[in-house]
Formats: structure tokens, sequence, C-alpha cells
């Protein structure tokens, strides 16, 4: 059975789509925009906003139970390729260890013109 996980730590869905769903020991998060929960805002650069949309994935994890070192898989969508460096470096803060399997790709647009959203899979 799914139960869904919601949070008001992380940003409501813009849509019709839950913050995560949990199936089992499974969680797999929304894809979360690097809005800050508080302001409604965006931070500015891509540093920032990788830094808000994985600790929005880190408040909706949380709120499942689980951390972020039960996360398996992660996939990054970047609005531009030439931030992956800048992104990476954020990201590698998230993480210890056996750092989870990710993928990174660019994309045309992102919801609101975010710079980058990242999603998560936990066990």
């Amino acid at each position: 059975m799914k139960k869904v996980i919601c949070t008001d730590k992380a940003p409501a869905a813009i849509g019709p789509y839950s913050q995560a769903i949990q199936v089992g020991s499974l969680t797999i998060t929304s894809g979360q925009l690097p809005i800050n929960p508080g302001t409604g805002e965006f931070p500015d650069g891509i540093e920032a906003q990788t830094r808000q949309s994985l600790e929005n994935c880190k408040s909706v994890l949380a709120a499942a139970g689980i951390t972020m070192d039960q996360v398996i898989k992660t996939t990054v969508f970047l609005s531009d390729m030439d931030n992956f460096t800048a992104m990476n470096e954020v990201y590698a803060q998230f993480f210890s260890g056996a750092c989870p399997a990710r993928s990174a790709v660019e994309v045309s647009r992102l919801p609101k013109d975010a710079l980058v959203e990242i999603e998560c899979i936990a066990v």
C-alpha cells in the first residue's frame, strides 16, 4: 500500500502530485525545486539553488523517517550543463561514504525557470 509523504518544511506541490510516495521500504520524492519553503522564493545562483533543492529533499525524506544516507539514486535536472561543476561541489556536501547512483541531465526549461531540480529514491 502506498503512503503519501507530506511536510511543510519543503515547498508544497504546485500540481497534482505528492512530495513523495512510500511503498514498503522504498521512498521516491518528486523533483524538488529550490523554493525556500519559508519565503516561497528561489535563492540566487546555482550553488544556493542546489543547496535549497537538496535541503528540500532532505526535509521530505525526514518526514518519511529517512536520512540522506539511505538515498540510493538521485536525478539532477539542470537548465544549463555549464552549471554542473558548481552543482556537483554543493551536492558532494550532502552525501558521504557510499554515494547514491546519479543521473544529471540538461533540460530545456524547469518549472518557474529554476536552475536545478533534484529527485531522490531511498530505501
